[in-house]
């Protein structure tokens, strides 16, 4: 009678645990996902006002100039081998 018991017991809480977990889980990933969101707002905010400090105004002009410094191609990279078929 006692092991019928305590299938009995088990069974209830389970259910009742599943029960609660469908009732509780939308919220609870709700509130996660609100304080995630949160997180990567203040995250961005902070990205955004320390990579550009000084607003440009209209009709500034920028001068990116490109390096000047040329790649020498003219580098051996290895040896040429030429081969064979053999049959």
């Amino acid at each position: 009678m006692a092991f019928l018991k305590t299938i009995l017991i088990i069974l209830l809480v389970y259910y009742l645990l599943k029960i609660l977990a469908r009732m509780f889980a939308p919220k609870i990933l709700n509130y996660a996902a609100k304080k995630t969101e949160s997180h990567f707002r203040k995250t961005y905010e902070g990205f955004n006002q320390e990579s550009n400090p000084q607003e440009e105004q209209v009709g500034d002009v920028i001068i990116n100039k490109k390096s000047t410094k040329k790649k020498n191609n003219s580098e051996k990279v290895g040896e040429y081998i030429d081969f064979e078929e053999v049959d």
